[in-house]
């Protein structure tokens, strides 16, 4: 075993998920289904981090639209969705 490797236990339900994994002939050995889980692991974690970006910025841009006055109550913004859709749907019947 190389000199850096880390030697695991892994719970008996977590191993024999892999071993079926294995067992399925989707992976050679379990190694390979555990590299497989971290790079999973670790795609779902960029998704995540830009997600996180995403919505900060989101709440930034409110932010300076409350500081700025532009933004406008829930009941309010309720009623001018409302307004809209009976606007759009009223036309596209006529």
């Amino acid at each position: 075993m190389p000199q850096n490797a880390m030697q695991i236990v892994l719970p008996p339900e977590v191993e024999a998920m892999v071993q079926r994994q294995v067992a399925s002939g989707k992976y050679t050995s379990a190694l390979e289904v555990i590299l497989a889980a971290v790079k999973l692991l670790e795609q779902q974690e960029d998704t995540y981090q830009g997600r996180l970006q995403d919505l900060q910025q989101e709440a930034q841009i409110g932010w300076e639209a409350s500081l700025q006055g532009k933004v406008v109550d829930g009941s309010t913004a309720m009623a001018k969705i409302r307004a809209n859709l009976r606007s759009c749907h009223s036309t596209s019947e006529a």
